[in-house]
């Protein structure tokens, strides 16, 4: 977080309350959140903050490389603020999207830049299926 405000600067960008507390809420939470979520977490706090800022600030906040916007076939994106290449995995009951942690997916990358003739710098990798909360209540 120390950091936050020389990237801001550096990218000639303004570091403003409600930037910075967005960024904050997507480091506390691992639920990779809408923006609708996030705007719903964060109102009672920030009143005057629309839904409008939430989008842009999420917008910024990805283009300048500090959260990854997550598409996991809904009608709306997920965010996480942990941006090294890490796979994810998808309720499909109830659309909890997790973090596959600790595996590891380079196989993947280099397996598929055997095939192509393509500089491969980044990949996204999702599975689907039902999570255990899920699995239980059926």
């Amino acid at each position: 977080m120390e950091n936050l405000m020389q990237i801001f600067k550096d990218k000639n960008l303004k570091l403003t309350p409600q930037r910075y507390a967005i960024y904050k809420y997507l480091l506390s939470v691992k639920t990779h959140p809408s923006a609708e979520m996030i705007y719903n977490a964060l109102k009672k706090s920030y009143p005057t903050m629309s839904l409008a800022t939430v989008y842009k600030t999420l917008k910024t906040l990805n283009e300048i490389g500090l959260v990854q916007e997550i598409n996991v076939g809904e009608d709306n994106f997920r965010y996480d603020a942990n941006v090294n290449n890490h796979p994810h995995i998808v309720c499909l009951n109830c659309g909890k999207v997790d973090d596959i942690e600790k595996a590891n997916f380079d196989m993947v990358k280099e397996e598929a830049s055997k095939y192509t003739n393509y500089d491969i710098n980044s990949y996204k990798i999702y599975f689907y299926g039902i999570c255990p909360k899920c699995k239980k209540g059926r």
